[in-house]
């Protein structure tokens, strides 16, 4: 078979696999190519019992889907996931197998709706299978993991177990860059400037729920795993996973916490602008009740008819000045007056 240590570069080969390694049959995981992987699963091939190979395909290559149904024996169930509208990340058991759907990011992540995707894998006991249409954050820094090798994987349900946790760690990194953002927001707030791009928060908020909503494990489903699970499971591989998702369950819930720090950051944003416009308005009409009287006096005087007063008085602009100052000062005085009393 040709092998060697892992470090291939990255790129799917004509069947579509992006990387394959495989373990424990040296301390360093080796990278296979797809005719090794060929080779390593063929019905005659001796595997000792700790080996388990790991495959990873890109389902936007044609082919990829066709060699997992020529060369493997998956469960139908997982082909299933593949094509279903519900994305909610799960994992189930079927057929002695584990099947994960599990939602992540795309590398430069900018809290855009489109750039969340899913990856699917299929875990049993001397095979892990992944697939995605889109790179992946968490899917990258396992194989980073994994090439460097400072963490050794024993087992396939650890392996899995390493991508929830490397899931929680992307998330975790997202909330931080969002605390930072709505942080910078709040001050400006606090300093009595209103965020020039409002709608950010409404944006950054739907993201999140969006993230929660896809990214929280089904419950009934992991509950049901963690109770039965398959009978190659170790009892420490099944603690682990059991602590994973806890794990993941912390940082959901900080995403909640921010959520509705959101929520609270809008709505006192919402208040100042209408508090704003009040003011604005309330500036608005004492102008324009304050311009009535000199507007009505002046129509009134402008009109090209017989009879108008103090045409010919000598100081018939003084008098008809004092008349428009008097006027303009009693209607301030009512409209402080009534803003007042309200």
């Amino acid at each position: 078979m040709a092998m060697e240590n892992a470090g291939f570069t990255y790129g799917s080969d004509t069947s579509g696999l992006v990387w394959g390694f495989l373990f424990g049959r040296h301390a360093q995981p080796l990278a296979m190519d797809s005719a090794a992987a060929l080779a390593w699963l063929a019905p005659g091939a001796v595997r000792p019992p700790n080996e388990f190979a790991w495959l990873h395909f890109n389902l936007s290559h044609a082919a990829s889907e066709k060699w997992l149904h020529a060369h493997t024996r998956l469960a139908d169930e997982f082909y299933e996931t593949l094509h279903q509208g519900s994305r909610s990340t799960r994992i189930e058991q079927a057929e002695n197998t584990l099947i994960a759907v599990v939602n992540d990011v795309v590398h430069n992540f900018s809290f855009e709706a489109s750039d969340i995707s899913t990856m699917w894998a299929s875990v049993a006991q001397d095979l892990v299978i992944t697939a995605r249409r889109a790179p992946l954050q968490s899917i990258e820094r396992l194989r980073q993991a994994v090439i460097k090798n400072h963490e050794p994987i024993r087992s396939s349900v650890e392996l899995l177990v390493h991508l929830l946790r490397d899931q929680a760690d992307v998330l975790v990194n997202i909330v931080r860059d969002a605390v930072a953002r709505v942080d910078d927001i709040e001050d400006h707030l606090l300093a009595g400037r209103l965020v020039p791009k409002r709608e950010d928060l409404g944006a950054m908020r739907r993201v999140l729920v969006r993230l929660q909503r896809l990214l929280a494990p089904e419950p009934a489903a992991l509950f049901r795993l963690l109770q039965r699970p398959p009978s190659w499971v170790q009892e420490l591989d099944s603690l682990e996973l059991r602590q994973s998702t806890e794990e993941f369950s912390v940082v959901l819930s900080d995403m909640s916490s921010l959520q509705e720090r959101i929520k609270l950051l809008q709505e006192e944003i919402a208040a100042r602008v209408n508090e704003e416009n009040g003011r604005s308005l309330y500036v608005l009409t004492i102008v324009t009740v304050l311009a009535l009287p000199i507007n009505i006096i002046a129509g009134m005087l402008g009109m090209n008819v017989g009879g108008i007063p103090l045409a010919q008085h000598p100081h018939g602009f003084a008098i008809i000045v004092a008349i428009i100052l008097t006027f303009t000062v009693v209607a301030g005085w009512l409209v402080v007056r009534m803003q007042k009393n309200s």
